[in-house]
């Protein structure tokens, strides 16, 4: 068994820029040499026939807990947070399952997690040793949303804008902004925040380091 990894989550709503936040966190930590390791939960889409038999015939509610793998996600997180290495499902969005495996991959000394249920999901929020929500303007996430899956996805804008009508909006509404009080540091406007980045840093850095060494009881 390995070292205990620091668990960070990241969660806030769609084209909230949280991956842009994760990703920009694990290239700091990088730079201050940390061995860290960025996952994302859209690879944790269930397989596409097992996502069917959840909806029953109904439309496929991709913002809903019942689209996601959630115990396969929870067993990675245990055996990461220990140290343990794992094999990431690879997803495909153009055909909306997944469609293989990667190679084992280790934790390091810090395991970045972003995605939208991270929070709201009690067998994945009570693994996490900070939580971070990104609070980002419904406009601001809706149009970065258009961008991102027309251009990277193929997909036209009505359908982008129909999906956040119906599925989106109300799972965000139901699922994402309620666990905002989860957190343990709000960031208010994605990567371009004010606040120095380098106390983000030291607020990870002091979780890894309470983990490392916990206060007697």
């Amino acid at each position: 068994m390995g070292n205990k990894a620091l668990l960070i989550g990241i969660v806030g709503g769609s084209g909230s820029g949280k991956t842009s936040i994760a990703q920009e966190l694990l290239r700091r930590l990088q730079v201050e040499h940390v061995d860290a390791l960025l996952l994302d939960m859209d690879a944790y889409y269930a397989p596409l026939d097992v996502v069917q038999a959840r909806f029953n015939g109904c439309p496929i509610n991709w913002d809903h807990p019942h689209a996601f793998d959630l115990e396969l996600m929870a067993t990675h997180l245990a055996a990461l947070h220990q140290g343990l290495p794992i094999r990431k499902p690879i997803y495909d969005f153009h055909v909306s399952d997944r469609s293989g495996w990667e190679e084992p991959i280790l934790p390091g000394q810090v395991v970045i997690l972003e995605g939208l249920l991270l929070f709201a999901l009690q067998e994945l929020r009570d693994q996490m040793d900070v939580k971070i929500f990104v609070d980002t303007d419904a406009d601001v996430r809706i149009l970065r949303r258009i961008q991102r899956d027309t251009a990277e996805r193929g997909r036209s804008i009505e359908s982008v804008v129909d999906q956040y009508l119906e599925s989106v909006r109300p799972m965000h509404l139901e699922f994402v902004e309620p666990s905002k009080r989860w957190a343990d540091l709000i960031i208010p406007t994605g990567v371009r925040t004010p606040r120095p980045w380098k106390y983000y840093i030291n607020l990870c850095w002091a979780g890894f380091s309470a983990s490392r060494h916990p206060p007697p009881p």
